[in-house]
């Protein structure tokens, strides 16, 4: 027997052991240890920039063929390149641009999935949130938490769109999700607007309110004026190399995140600042508030405009150059890596 023939026998062996056990519903591990157990994460998520100019008119006309009510939610779903027909930016978010027409409802319902909104283009909408509305303006990032009753209406006379971010993969993953439809198109209000911001977000709490690390917040607004006020007041100082100037949204009373499944984040950027080469586990999608930046993600370069939304995936070296003054908004699904001591990063 020659040497060729020895090389083939072992792998035509091996084959049909693996059909005899595939009949078992078996598979041999050697085969995807390298797959199953990288050497560092290999996302196959890829970044992705969707320009808010190009696909404005492609919302809009979402409008004009679907009410909301029939929709439930008009959305359009922001699907990776990489990963189409999972309804999913990354692996274990979901991101869609939301679209509401003047005088519509967004009937109530509520679901066990997290959600964020982040408003993009409009005036005049609400959510409302167990019992209590808050004007939708630009830039507020506005949270409905995991199985409280949410609608959306806009009493105003122009399109409102915003950005949606839900943990939707992770729900999915592990078989959690439940959802119930609310009898009545739009909850009755029970609590004036701003209500929820001044007893738990002004570093104080009812007396009697405590609460558990898990849990969401009870602030479901975080007002722009009041994120770019901050970010103009620190950024006086010297900016992080790898940042510029960042903060993470916090849940006031635990000082944990919003929700405990994803985090957000804001950035300035200072003008013509360049920030350093980042690298980090959770895959992150960022949203250009203000100003525009140029970004790169492992050696290609794209540039950010206002409501520009860029995915970065898991262990993606990215850095970032404002031209003028850039403000960034980000989530990620950081809170569940750090529970499960899973989260990495590396600054170069």
């Amino acid at each position: 027997m020659n040497a060729r023939n020895t090389d083939i026998e072992p792998q035509l062996r091996r084959k049909a052991y693996y059909e005899r056990i595939g009949v078992d519903s078996m598979t041999p591990l050697w085969e995807v240890l390298g797959a199953l157990v990288p050497h560092s994460p290999k996302s196959p998520a890829v970044s992705h920039l969707w320009k808010y100019a190009d696909v404005r008119d492609r919302v809009m006309e979402a409008g004009t063929l679907i009410s909301a009510a029939e929709a439930e939610r008009r959305v359009l779903i922001l699907e990776n390149p990489a990963l189409r027909g999972q309804s999913c930016i990354t692996q274990s978010l979901y991101a869609g641009l939301q679209l509401i027409m003047p005088g519509e409802v967004a009937p109530a319902h509520r679901h066990t999935q997290s959600a964020l909104r982040l408003v993009l283009d409009g005036e005049g909408a609400y959510t409302a949130v167990d019992g209590e509305r808050t004007t939708m303006r630009r830039g507020d990032f506005i949270i409905t938490p995991a199985w409280t009753w949410h609608d959306h209406g806009n009493l105003g006379d122009q399109p409102v769109v915003w950005l949606d971010g839900l943990d939707i993969p992770i729900v999915r993953f592990l078989d959690a999700g439940f959802a119930e439809k609310s009898d009545s198109a739009y909850q009755a209000v029970v609590r004036p607007e701003g209500d929820a911001l001044a007893r738990y977000g002004s570093n104080m709490v009812p007396v009697d309110f405590y609460q558990q690390t898990a849990e969401p917040t009870k602030v479901f607004v975080y007002p722009w004026e009041r994120t770019l006020a901050s970010l103009q007041a620190i950024a006086a100082g010297t900016p992080d190399a790898h940042f510029g100037h960042k903060q993470r949204y916090i849940n006031p009373a635990t000082g944990r995140s919003p929700m405990p499944t994803m985090a957000a984040f804001s950035q300035l950027i200072p003008a013509g600042f360049e920030t350093r080469p980042y690298r980090c586990t959770d895959g992150t999608v960022y949203v250009c508030l203000s100003g525009s930046a140029e970004a790169t993600v492992e050696g290609k370069t794209v540039r950010l405009d206002e409501n520009d939304v860029l995915v970065v995936p898991s262990w993606h070296s990215h850095q970032f150059r404002a031209g003028p003054e850039a403000v960034l908004f980000s989530y990620s699904d950081r809170p569940v890596q750090q529970a499960l001591g899973l989260w990495r990063e590396h600054r170069t």
